[in-house]
């Protein structure tokens, strides 16, 4: 009676989100391999860019550094504090699986942004310099889908904790709010095709729903055989 009521539902619910995540990420990484949108990338990185002066980016000049420092929130060395501040937190609050959840959510949703960069192998824009320092391959953007599994992960557990509807949709929207600013600073810095970004923010989301529909079945498993 519990799984037909509400769990259920709610499985069904992320299970169906997670396909259509998976499905968007192919349809997106097959237009990306047969050149489909090269020139939709190129024309709306351009049109980020003053007319005649692609090395210069439109806005004020402190809007580059916003970016700049946006762009940090999705950095590797700033997740990653993150995440440690956040396990041994709920190690020291005696919640050793919400713990381990988090620790392999992050890390492998980390994983998995390295296995699609070196599949896919994408160049990054070379239009105008960049306005970041850039190693890894483009597709897809590490910022967007790591930040997105980062911040959408821990939006849903505070939501678990919350009791009202107001505050439990403010959290998620903080965390959709985060991860869309850092996916656009990267492409405002041209260290992003924009598909990367899109790509990213999908991959990332879908992981962050397998995690946590994996989740809520162990869950049901467990109070079933209570």
């Amino acid at each position: 009676m519990y799984w037909s009521r509400t769990v259920r539902p709610k499985v069904l619910f992320i299970l169906a989100s997670f396909m259509a995540a998976v499905w968007l990420f192919l349809e997106v990484s097959e237009d990306v391999l047969e050149g489909e949108v090269q020139a939709l990338d190129r024309a709306l990185l351009l049109a980020l860019r003053m007319p005649g002066d692609p090395a210069t980016a439109r806005g004020p000049l402190w809007l580059e550094s916003v970016a700049r420092d946006i762009t940090a929130l999705g950095s590797i060395t700033v997740l990653g504090l993150v995440i440690t501040a956040v396990t041994l937190f709920l190690l020291l609050a005696s919640q050793r699986r919400l713990a381990l959840f988090v620790l392999l959510a992050s890390s492998g949703g980390a994983l998995l942004t390295l296995l699609l960069k070196q599949m896919f192998s994408r160049p990054r824009p070379d239009l105008f310099m960049h306005g970041d320092v850039v190693v890894t391959a483009s597709f897809p953007s590490g910022h967007a889908m790591i930040s997105a599994v980062v911040y959408l992960t821990l939006g849903a557990l505070l939501a678990k904790i919350v009791i009202t509807n107001t505050l439990k949709i403010y959290l998620m929207t903080v965390a959709v709010l985060l991860t869309g600013m850092i996916g656009l600073s990267r492409v405002y810095l041209g260290v992003h095709w924009p598909t990367d970004v899109l790509a990213g923010w999908v991959a990332g989301a879908g992981w962050a729903l397998g995690c946590w529909g994996v989740a809520e079945l162990i869950n049901v498993r467990a109070e079933s055989n209570a």
